[in-house]
């Protein structure tokens, strides 16, 4: 550009020779010059530093913190990590909300479930519809999962994958010496807990944890009456279901499945669960399909060191939880970095890489199932099924609101340490609770607030 302009300026300086209709020419082709050089080039958007506080700190889920971080570094986002352990993100929540009491919210937290209703309706957190509309997330997010993240015809977190709850690991050398099949009903669960048990060999690996103890409850429950009663017993929180003979059923093979712990039961991480697991203490795990990627860590491989199916009785059906992340909105200086990274989230690429990494699928219905493995091929393509098949998990905040969750959970927890608890009993204690929950008219955000939806 600099010759040229050299030259116009000659020309120019000859113009007043020439006359005036040179002059006018040349004075146009400086006045183009002077507007090409004040068009700056297409800059990349300015850097951001975003806080994340999640609970992702096992060695599998830390790699999968981690790509995201990665990926977001390439969008000139900076990923400041809060790591908060606990399991089933009950620390990371009692940290949040001190955070947020006093003004210092993080840009983006995990939070799952009901919970994003409850933070919501607190007028706290940022509203994504630019992004989900220019994106399209009605094509392609399943129903369940846009449901899942509109609050009142809002959209208020990110989907970033599905995680199956109802999930059985089998130790395959173990079943092949024993000649055992993996169980699909509770009677063969049964009598493969006491061919392994008569083998010297702890049946379940097991945690006397209050929410691993409710896990396995729900577990029970979807097995003994499908997800319609299911729902009826968590989301709507029934007293007539808490009465039914159904949960009576489940509450007695809980105390069933303690009974095979002998005395190898107590309070344990999930991590040391899948630990104990992995190194053959147990012959089977029923734990979220997040366990697969952990076991991953521990060397042993899916379909050659253990087998992965449905609990047993539940294969039909998909008792779930969504991983999502939210952004609270704060002053808004930081809401460009914010959108960029929720558009980034959902884009088939990173759903594919991340849920590889966390165990999980993804929850688009758009993923290709050929680039799963056997266990999360399954998952998907149950969960793709739709909402008569699908049963939204207690402990993972899916069913109910918090206070209600961590009620029943105690109650479960206590009736499985104390066996002087009987079953009638925490019947009539799980059905008092429901009838005073559902005085208080706040109800479960999106199991009984129709105004939540689009």
């Amino acid at each position: 550009m600099i010759g040229p302009l050299v030259n116009a300026v000659r020309v120019s300086s000859a113009c007043l020779r020439s006359g005036l209709g040179r002059c006018a020419l040349v004075s146009g082709l400086l006045a183009s010059f002077q507007v090409g050089a004040a068009t700056p080039a297409p800059s990349l958007p300015a850097p951001a530093s975003l806080q994340v506080l999640h609970w992702w700190t096992s060695a599998s889920e830390r790699k999968a913190a981690d790509l995201l971080a990665a990926r977001l570094a390439e969008e000139r986002i900076k990923w400041q990590d809060v790591a908060i352990p606990g399991g089933a993100g009950i620390g990371a929540g009692k940290v949040l909300k001190g955070r947020v009491l006093a003004g210092d919210a993080p840009e983006v937290t995990q939070m799952i479930g009901v919970s994003i209703a409850e933070w919501a309706d607190l007028g706290l957190l940022l509203e994504l519809d630019n992004v989900a509309a220019a994106g399209n997330w009605s094509r392609f997010l399943f129903p369940s999962i846009e449901e899942l993240v509109v609050h009142r015809k809002h959209v208020m977190a990110v989907p970033l994958g599905i995680h199956r709850v109802n999930t059985l690991y089998y130790n395959r050398a173990l079943f092949a010496r024993l000649k055992l099949a993996p169980p699909q009903t509770w009677a063969e669960f049964e009598a493969a807990a006491s061919r392994l048990r008569k083998a010297g060999i702890q049946p379940l690996a097991q945690s006397s944890e209050a929410w691993q103890v409710a896990a396995l409850f729900e577990n029970l429950v979807l097995a003994e009456s499908g997800p319609a009663f299911y729902r009826e017993l968590f989301v709507q929180r029934s007293p007539q279901a808490a009465a039914d003979g159904r949960t009576a059923e489940a509450l007695r093979r809980l105390r069933t499945v303690k009974g095979w712990m002998r005395r190898q039961l107590d309070e344990r991480p999930w991590t040391q669960v899948v630990a104990a697991f992995a190194q053959g203490r147990a012959g089977m795990m029923i734990m979220g399909d997040w366990a697969r990627a952990e076991l991953a860590e521990h060397g042993a491989a899916l379909d050659q060191d253990y087998g992965c199916a449905a609990a047993p009785g539940t294969a039909p059906y998909h008792l779930y939880s969504v991983d999502t992340l939210a952004m609270f909105a704060g002053d808004y200086h930081q809401m460009q970095a914010q959108e960029r990274m929720a558009r980034l989230l959902v884009t088939p690429g990173l759903q594919a890489d991340f849920n590889a990494l966390k165990g999980g699928v993804p929850v688009r219905r758009d993923a290709d199932p050929a680039r799963m493995d056997s266990c999360a091929r399954a998952s998907w393509t149950t969960f793709a099924k739709g909402a008569a098949v699908q049963a939204p998990s207690l402990v993972h905040r899916m069913a109910t609101d918090e206070v209600s969750r961590d009620a029943i959970i105690a109650e479960l927890h206590r009736y499985f340490l104390d066996d002087h608890v009987g079953v009638a009993e925490v019947q009539r204690r799980l059905g008092a609770l429901f009838r005073l929950f559902n005085l208080k008219s706040q109800g479960a955000p999106g199991a009984q607030d129709t105004d939540r939806r689009r």
